[in-house]
């Protein structure tokens, strides 16, 4: 079960264009603010600089879109998924410790693209300052930014038709404004030569600096690894010659305008406009805000995605998620999307020019692009690839990135630490969520249910108890189907006994690979107990209610199990039996602490639980007939050394 048309992957012009109207928004929109950043980091400007600048863009996009992310890390595939988390679920199992760089690169990648709405909407909008200098631009910005986020409940189907041929028409003015600047000063052409690169970083004061600016020309890379899934590994590596042809032309179309124009350069003029002709100016603004929109529609949908696989890797807190159109795969998460729309707001407010959200874009792409190196040489380590290789790769890639860093960081002072602070919040989301999923199965314990068998059998024949349920449903943690936890049989026979005519065992295991949607039943005890195990990849949510009306409906035509009522008078109208579900919630007792550290995730975890959604909801329960009992973390099982003295 895919939630993309399995069309989308295979090689083809739909396959194209789908693609690029998918993968490329902050990539391919980079050059309305690159050169532009670049010129503001400038003392001097001269030919040499103007060279050595486009020719790092090159070697920038070529060494580390092209060699990195499409021809190397696009093949670590999930089943034909990508992504940094995608590439955790393959290595997870092997690799314990993959899940802090899993969740450093996660919490980065979000947000740094909080600043891409904001940074490519703004830029696209400044334009029309120079068809009048005394526009207001914030207004215009913040009306598109809040009518794109209001949208998104409604599903966005009518927009994903017009985008593959928006970016089209994008890419193909990008290449011919380009190549009609070239003609006026073919000499920009020597930027190919990484000579001019080397130049400016060594000899140029402060050149090395100036990749800070450069940088934001690849900030869009994780995108085609995380859309992998959507568009297929052909299609991308195909679409990504005419994309990358189109943002190169244009880069040097612009260097090509300003060595032509130095007496016009200033810090307000942006070249990508510049660069066009005066007559083709408003078609130009037009075409660019609509692929800023796009590329804004991209990270919003993208940080959808980035979230849902979160929840069920269990990196964070279970939340609603709705499914607004009929496309496959195409979600809305109210509370995500009103927290990116606040962000992106703040961010066009705070910074108020794209030239001052410029200073601060690009730095936390960087960590995740370290993180994703670092997940990626663990995977070839697991597919044996030759150490050499896998050394080279990490001693490349971490010069690129680490020194992309380092040029990055002076960036914090200018604004990053807006993006710093929120990746940091979301990292500690992350890592508390995660810990204290674990510190609360390390106190999980687990009993044989076979020794249980002839009390349930008992329990059901006990006609002196109320009938709890005809069917009486408990959601089990237990991996295998010889065990259950003992908080289980606590409920059942201890806590309040109760007598059902059928116990069922629910088991989700969330899978590695993203698109498995599959189930077993097993019948411990014929006509009393069975144990129902749903294996569910990490991109589907486990409607545990949906999906185990189907089970029951499948045993029924399949003459497994009776599923009507068990009392005479409905019975004869075949009446189906009742449901009951069970939830364990399992708390912290009042007189049992944890060691300081875990006490502080645990008292952090019991926050973050009370802003996600009740499992209940999250398996998609019918409230009504769903019981949830509150049960301590742990029993004290230690004698207390009290001692009996006679009364006085």
């Amino acid at each position: 079960m895919k939630p993309n048309n399995p069309t989308q992957h295979k090689l083809s012009l739909a396959g194209l264009l789908i693609t690029l109207g998918i993968v490329y928004g902050d990539l391919g929109t980079s050059p309305l603010y690159v050169m532009k950043a670049i010129l503001g980091g400038a003392d001097h400007i001269n030919e040499a600089f103007i060279l050595g600048a486009i020719s790092c863009i090159f070697w920038t996009l070529t060494l580390q879109t092209t060699v990195k992310y499409v021809l190397l890390t696009l093949r670590a595939d999930n089943k034909g998924e990508g992504g940094i988390f995608s590439l955790y679920a393959l290595i997870r199992r092997k690799a314990k410790w993959a899940f802090i760089f899993a969740i450093i690169g996660g919490s980065t990648l979000l947000a740094d693209g909080i600043i891409t709405p904001a940074i490519t909407v703004t830029s696209a909008v400044e334009g029309l300052r120079f068809v009048n200098h005394d526009l207001p631009v914030l207004p215009i910005v913040l009306v598109i930014i809040t009518a794109l986020f209001t949208i998104q409940q409604f599903g966005t189907r009518f927009l994903g038709k017009i985008f593959g041929p928006t970016m089209v028409i994008w890419f193909s003015m990008l290449a011919i404004i380009g190549i009609w600047q070239i003609n006026s000063y073919p000499a920009v052409l020597k930027a190919f030569n990484p000579y001019y690169a080397y130049q400016l970083l060594t000899a140029y004061p402060g050149g090395f600096f100036i990749l800070g600016a450069v940088f934001l020309a690849t900030t869009g890379a994780e995108a085609l690894y995380s859309d992998l899934g959507h568009c297929g590994l052909r299609n991308i590596q195909i679409s990504w010659i005419f994309v990358k042809s189109s943002l190169v032309l244009n880069y040097l179309g612009q260097g090509a305008w300003i060595l032509t124009h130095p007496e016009l350069i200033n810090g307000s003029v942006n070249p990508f406009y510049a660069a066009m002709p005066s007559w083709f100016l408003i078609t130009g603004i037009l075409i660019a805000t609509a692929a800023s929109v796009i590329a804004s529609q991209a990270l919003i949908s993208g940080s959808y995605t980035i979230v849902s696989e979160a929840i069920l890797l269990n990196f964070w807190p279970k939340l609603k998620i709705n499914y607004p159109a009929a496309v496959k795969g195409q979600m809305y998460i109210s509370s995500i999307n009103w927290m990116l729309y606040i962000c992106c707001v703040f961010v066009i407010l705070y910074f108020g020019e794209s030239s001052n959200m410029e200073a601060a874009y690009g730095l936390s792409i960087t960590i995740t692009m370290l993180m994703t190196t670092v997940l990626l040489a663990k995977y070839l380590q697991l597919k044996h690839i030759s150490p050499i290789f896998i050394f080279v790769i990490l001693a490349v890639y971490f010069s690129i990135e680490g020194t992309f860093l380092f040029s990055n960081l002076q960036k914090f002072t200018h604004g990053g630490w807006v993006t710093i602070m929120i990746a940091g919040f979301l990292i500690i989301v992350m890592y508390v969520w995660f810990k204290g999923r674990e510190i609360k199965k390390r106190f999980t314990a687990f009993v044989k249910i076979a020794d249980y068998e002839k009390v349930l059998t008992d329990l059901k024949n006990d006609t002196t108890l109320p009938l709890y349920a005809n069917n009486l449903v408990y959601l089990t943690r237990a991996d295998y189907s010889t065990d259950i936890e003992s908080k289980i049989i606590y409920s059942l026979i201890n806590k309040s006994p109760k007598r059902a005519n059928k116990y069922w065992f629910i088991h989700v295991n969330v899978l590695d690979d993203p698109w498995t949607l599959e189930y077993s039943v097993e019948s411990l005890v014929p006509d009393v107990i069975n144990r129902v195990e749903f294996r569910i990849g990490f991109k589907i949510q486990p409607r545990v209610n949906l999906y185990f009306k189907q089970v029951l409906e499948e045993m029924k035509l399949n003459h497994e199990c009776e599923m009507d009522s068990s009392y005479p008078s409905l019975r004869k109208h075949g009446i189906p039996g009742d449901f009951k579900y069970v939830i364990i919630d399992r708390i912290q007792n009042y007189d049992f602490n944890f060691a300081p550290f875990d006490q502080l995730i645990m008292d952090l975890y019991a926050i973050l639980k009370k802003m996600g959604v009740s499992d209940v909801r999250a398996y998609g329960l019918d409230t009504s007939s769903v019981l949830v009992e509150h049960v301590p973390l742990q029993m004290d099982t230690q004698k207390p050394n009290l001692v009996r003295v006679n009364p006085s």
